[in-house]
This record gives structure tokens, sequence and C-alpha cells, in this order.
């Protein structure tokens, strides 16, 4: 299911210069993509208007060729805060969008253990919410995401409020299920380091034009290390555009 932007615009009230300008992309179905790029370059508001929680003021969003008129079990969100429900256990905070969409009690009961073995929480599936730390809290979101089993997996900064240790070990799982179920990734990250570990292709944000700078390909083979010497070199590229090194 390819989701493809079309000269996508959208400029804010009270903001004299548009935050999107004219943006085209195309998403392969099970492509990982990273977006990076300065603070305010636009990439949540991207991401906000492939989720339909918002709308361009000019060109068109599709997905599996459908136009996105507003947000979509086919597309799931995952933000910085892991929302979560304090009232509800773990494996109940899992369970809850399964159980919305009807799914039968069997099948949540299953899916949910399969994400939270994943995960490394099998054994916390019984803890109360407020029991368990922010990187187990983010597991937990993480889990509960892919239970949806969505076409399209919408992540905006997951793992920035996290530590450094946490952080690295989230991208590692994450990855890891990626590897298994191949679902289509948007992931919106401020580190670049990250976006190289986890992407098919990083799509650099302009700061100035809101427009997208440069695309780069990531052609590395799976699981990454950060020290590999092409790793270093695509990083180092990448950070180049976004401090305005190669910037026409």
């Amino acid at each position: 299911m390819p989701v493809v932007l079309d000269k996508v615009s959208k400029t804010f009230e009270n903001n004299e210069y548009p935050t999107i300008n004219g943006i085209s992309l195309e998403i392969q179905k099970g492509e990982f993509i990273c977006v990076v790029g300065r603070s305010g370059c636009g990439k949540s508001t991207l991401l906000n208007l492939i989720a339909g929680l918002d709308k361009p003021d000019s060109g068109t969003i599709t997905v599996g060729g459908e136009e996105v008129s507003g947000p979509s079990s086919d597309r799931v969100v995952m933000f910085q805060e892991n929302a979560l429900f304090p009232w509800l256990n773990t494996i109940d905070n899992v369970k809850f969008g399964m159980k919305l969409a009807g799914v039968s009690k069997d099948k949540q009961e299953e899916t949910a253990m399969k994400y939270l073995s994943m995960v490394g929480l099998a054994e916390y599936r019984d803890f109360p919410i407020h029991q368990l730390s922010g990187g187990m809290r983010q597991r937990v979101a993480l889990a509960r995401a892919f239970t949806m089993d969505s076409k399209i997996l919408l992540m905006d900064e997951p793992f920035s409020a996290l530590d450094k240790q946490t952080s690295n070990s989230l991208r590692k799982e994450l990855q890891s299920i990626w590897m298994k179920t191949h679902n289509t990734v948007f992931f919106i990250t401020h580190s670049v380091e990250e976006a190289v570990y986890l992407a098919d292709r990083v799509v650099v944000m302009s700061a100035k034009t809101g427009t997208v700078h440069e695309v780069i390909d990531v052609p590395l083979e799976r699981p990454r290390h950060v020290y590999d010497e092409e790793f270093v070199k695509i990083r180092r590229r990448i950070l180049d555009y976004i401090q305005g090194k190669t910037e026409s």
C-alpha cells in the first residue's frame, strides 16, 4: 500500500511562510522511511498530514490510491508521549486497540503476548502501568502499535524523551520487529544516527523552505552497526545537509 504525496503544501495561521511547501514523495509498501531536519522544518506537520490529523492547503496525499481525508485504522500513530491508560495494566493497554476493533478475545491475548515478548515485557503483562519505567512504558506503546496490524505506522520521535541507553535498546527492538513484519514505517527523528540505523531511505527536510532537500538511500545490510565505515559516511553526509554545508 504505497503512500504518495503530490505537491503538498501547508501554511498555518499567523505564519508568513509555508511550513510545508510543494512536497512530493512516494513511500513504497514495506519501506522504512526516516525524516530528519532542524527544529521547525515541518517534520511533524508532514506526519500529521499523512495521518489525516491535519489537512493540506493544496496538493494531495493518497494511501493505496485513496485520498487521505482524515484519520484511519490503516494508519497508526505513535507519539513521543506513550499515551497509555493508567487505569489499565500492561496487557490490557496492548489489547485496547484490538478490543475496539472487535478482535476476538483469544486473538487479542495471542497477539498481545506475541508483541510483549518481542519487546521483552512478557513477564510484566499484569503490572500496573505506573510501576513501569519510562522506557518500559514506551515498549508497551510500541507493542500496542504493532498489534493493530495497520498498513502504515507513523512514529513521531517516539524515543527522544528517553535516555541514550534506553533509546538505543528500543531502536534495536523496533528494527527487529520491522524485519519480521515489514510494515510501512514513517519515522520522525532528530537523531541522524537513529535515522541511518533504521531507514531504507532518509528524507532530509530544509529548515528554510519547507521542502525536501534531499532523499538519501541507506543501502546497508541489517542489523546495522553505528561504527561501520559506510554507516559513518552516510551519517556524516546527512549531517552536512542538515548543517547547511552542502546546501546551495
